[in-house]
């Protein structure tokens, strides 16, 4: 099996976009008194449909954004754009008392998210999006709730296979679809 050559393995980790969604100073209480060390929320992707996330503790900051960065570059995952700007459909996911929602967007509208959120999307590369968090603003769920329904979204490719049709079909009926709302709309 060939292995990547260092300067190829390099390139990589350049181009990877890293953000620091939140860092904590946490405490474990032991019979001599009280540890002090800091969590890091990181998340990590290419900027072209991958991206991953991680948390890491360590008794200084430095060393929490290393392990978290490091563990969410083995946990990246890929998820299919739509036209490499935006989702191919709307979506939600919850995770604990966090719940968010996701809408495509037209060319142009930017990135409408809270901190956590806009973070993901920005290591991921969606430039045009419409997001909303609902309930609890902590920052693990809202990221683990947000990477969740990114997971689900499937590109009509996938759905072609899955239902064992042509990408054509699937792609008319989708056109043919908006066509009859669009119709709908100007009648009324």
């Amino acid at each position: 099996m060939a292995r990547p050559l260092a300067n190829e393995n390099s390139k990589e980790e350049q181009q990877l976009v890293e953000k620091l969604v939140s860092v904590r100073r946490v405490t474990k209480v032991v019979k001599g008194g009280k540890t002090l060390r800091f969590s890091a929320l990181v998340v990590v992707g290419d900027g072209r449909g991958r991206v991953g996330y991680a948390s890491g503790k360590a008794r200084e900051v430095p060393d929490a954004v290393k392990k978290a960065s490091e563990k969410a570059r083995r946990q990246m995952v890929r998820i299919p754009l739509r036209e490499g700007r935006t989702l191919h459909h709307d979506v939600q996911a919850r995770v604990g008392a966090s719940r968010v929602f996701l809408r495509t967007a037209p060319a142009g509208t930017g990135v409408i998210a809270g901190g956590p959120m806009r973070a993901v999307f920005e290591a991921l590369g969606l430039h045009d999006v419409v997001s909303k968090s609902v309930g609890t603003p902590n920052y693990h769920n809202v990221v683990r709730a947000t990477v969740e329904a990114l997971k689900s979204v499937s590109s009509p490719r996938q759905v072609a296979t899955k239902l064992g049709k042509k990408l054509s079909d699937i792609v008319a009926r989708r056109d043919e679809n908006h066509g009859k709302v669009a119709h709908a709309e100007i009648n009324n």
